[in-house]
């Protein structure tokens, strides 16, 4: 029975496996795509991928139903809870400006089934939100006729009541997914240039909404007779903070472009923070004309603004809404389509997942084949499927993608750096390592006992600590953790970081509703975990970084990450329990084919050594004096350079 058991040596080496991290190219500015993008290419397309139907439909939906006129302060706290995730990428996306995003990002800090399993959520993210926001813009587009294009579907074409099918075939949000794929297809300059036109209507109705709006505004309907400020309480104001916190989820996509911008080391950085800033503003200001127009609890969700207009007495302004509306959500049809390919073909360059999706046109230095399988898919999705059920499911991955990316931050942070190897002399022979010990001239002689104790706590203080290495102050308190290499410590405090932040939020969702703990273990267990996660993060803490680079930083960590952990987390736990099993579907998708073909072809795995047999023999040749020879068999039937083959040497003796 026991011999069917594997060994504890096959066991290890296969997780080493599964935890192996990316290794980068020297030149990591070297591409195959075209670097043609500026930071203004990149902050519109990040505010084309936040600032979309969400800023028309989203404000209204939760003034009326979650905060009141308070949806101006979930839109302030959900923009700093953005804020501090998009930092992490913006950190990562300015060190490593390769494409692939948030699986990027994994791959070269936490390790390969994970980096997988984020590009896998991704995927299918992106594939949902695309084809969810077509059939959102064929609807808008219908309710403009009157619904004649639904009408004739269904009376020409028919209807079914299928379960997880759509009632009739959305062909308008087919071809308009069909004719968006094939402008991606003509290149990253091409699809830019659209962003902007698109963009530019939509901020241009923006300020449109923002100038007529405070014109229009009445002050009264913040008064306590409409209701107040904040009808809902504290409680309404941080459920409408989970609910518009998927309103910035579209930043991702600078740091998917970032192989593709000129300088991406700046403008990454830059683009993130100006597209979140007035992504941010827009949804604020928005929110504050809205609920000063007409009062929040007479405001249609469907369609608040062009309803708030028409109330008002300016009914042509509906156009003009409608006009942005769609704009906007062009945006974010082209957001999706340009990232989804760029994180295939980062999976498919690393051997994750099938090659044909690695090939980049030679003219256009787009991967024309993602683009257009996936742009196809997404139009099949829009075209037969019904996606309300679906659309949580964007939620949890885009949350699961945020965590592992604020998880790799702090990882990466205490790794020591990668140095390069000393370059040979003239003569072939490496240069010698620089001596970092005192020269000859500051020997002394140390005769006391005393004065070697002095010698050598002078060159203990010395001594250049490593990231991840305890730092000097903490060394007489956490002195056994010293014997550890740099890094393992932080590397199981973020572990035991991130199970802390998981039973916490489990218990703040939880505890009272499903659990129903009583009051003293639902404060001890609060208490628990909070301790746990503290102490986690002061463990990180005591540990050296890495010293400042010329490239962004993001300010304050490991704190700032680890709150993005936690919030994250919380969110993710607010979910729905179908949410959770759809998503535990779609992993075991993923794993089968992971374990089927990506940990084959993993071009990793083609980098690991393969273990070779060398053996040695020794030839005593008789002379007068005993010699001894050692010859090393080499793999091939070559003999070993330098050295005699000693059938010859027999043939010629």
């Amino acid at each position: 029975m026991a011999r069917w058991l594997p060994r504890s040596t096959d066991v290890t080496r296969f997780c080493q496996k599964l935890n192996r991290v990316k290794t980068l190219e020297d030149d990591m500015m070297e591409t195959s795509f075209n670097r043609c993008l500026s930071t203004i290419d990149l902050t519109l397309l990040g505010i084309g991928g936040m600032v979309g139907s969400g800023l028309y439909v989203l404000t209204g939906t939760v003034a009326k139903e979650i905060a009141g006129p308070a949806v101006i302060v979930s839109f302030i706290i959900a923009g700093f809870a953005s804020l501090l995730a998009a930092l992490c990428y913006a950190e990562f996306g300015a060190r490593v400006p390769k494409t692939g995003s948030a699986y990027m990002f994994t791959y070269v800090s936490v390790g390969e089934i994970w980096a997988f399993l984020i590009g896998w959520n991704v995927l299918l993210e992106y594939m949902i939100g695309g084809a969810a926001v077509a059939r959102a813009w064929s609807g808008y587009l219908d309710s403009i006729f009157n619904h004649k294009i639904k009408n004739f579907t269904e009376t020409h074409v028919g209807a079914w009541q299928v379960p997880f099918l759509a009632r009739y075939p959305d062909f308008l949000a087919a071809a308009i997914l069909l004719v968006a794929t094939a402008f991606i297809s003509f290149g990253a300059k091409v699809s830019s240039w659209l962003n902007h036109v698109f963009s530019a209507i939509s901020m241009g109705v923006i300020l449109f909404i923002l100038i007529m709006g405070f014109i229009l505004a009445q002050p009264k309907n913040w008064s306590a007779q409409e209701g107040g400020f904040a009808p809902y309480g504290l409680s309404g104001i941080m459920a409408g903070t989970a609910t518009c916190f998927y309103a910035f989820v579209g930043f991702d996509v600078i740091a998917a472009s970032s192989e593709e911008a000129r300088n991406p080391q700046r403008a990454v950085p830059r683009a993130i923070a100006f597209s979140l800033g007035l992504a941010t503003g827009a949804y604020i200001l928005v929110s504050v004309v809205l609920t000063l127009m007409v009062p929040w609890h007479t405001l249609d969700p469907d369609s608040a603004l062009a309803d708030a207009f028409y109330r008002r007495g300016y009914a042509w302004a509906g156009f003009l809404v409608a006009a942005g509306s769609i704009c906007a959500m062009n945006t974010v049809l082209l957001s999706n389509l340009f990232s989804l390919p760029r994180i295939v073909y980062a999976m498919a360059e690393d051997g994750l997942f099938f090659q044909v999706f690695s090939q980049v046109h030679p003219r256009t230095q787009v991967p024309v084949v993602g683009i257009v399988v996936f742009g196809l898919l997404m139009a099949l999705l829009a075209l037969v499927f019904d996606l309300e059920a679906l659309v949580q499911f964007l939620s949890i991955g885009t949350l699961l993608a945020y965590t592992f990316v604020a998880a790799s931050i702090i990882v990466l942070r205490f790794q020591q750096q990668k140095v390069d190897a000393p370059a040979p002399a003239a003569d072939g022979r490496p240069s010698p390592e620089p001596h970092e010990g005192p020269s000859a001239g500051d020997l002394k002689e140390y005769e006391s006992f005393s004065d070697k104790l002095q010698l050598v706590d002078r060159d203990k203080s010395k001594v250049h600590r490593e990231p991840g290495q305890l730092k000097a102050a903490f060394e007489p308190y956490l002195e056994f953790l010293s014997d550890f290499y740099p890094g393992e410590v932080v590397t199981v405090a973020v572990v035991t970081l991130m199970v802390s932040a998981i039973c916490l939020c489990s218990i703040l969702v939880f505890g009272n509703t499903h659990l129903h703990l009583p009051t003293w273990s639902y404060s001890l267990l609060l208490v628990l975990f909070s301790l746990g996660f503290l102490l986690s993060l002061l463990l990180i803490w005591a540990h050296e970084q890495q010293r400042s680079t010329q490239t962004f930083q993001i300010p304050l960590v490991p704190l700032s990450p680890a709150l993005s952990i936690v919030l994250n987390i919380y969110l993710m736990l607010k979910l729905s329990y179908m949410t959770w099993l759809r998503f535990a579907v779609w992993l075991l998708l993923g794993l089968i084919v992971y374990f089927g073909y990506g940990i084959w072809h993993s071009k990793e795995n083609l980098r690991e050594p393969r273990p070779q047999r060398v053996s040695a023999r020794y030839v005593v040749f008789p002379s007068s004096s005993l010699e001894e020879r050692v010859q090393a068999v080499q793999p091939s039937s070559q003999p070993a350079a330098g050295l005699p083959d000693t059938d010859t040497e027999d043939g010629k003796r």
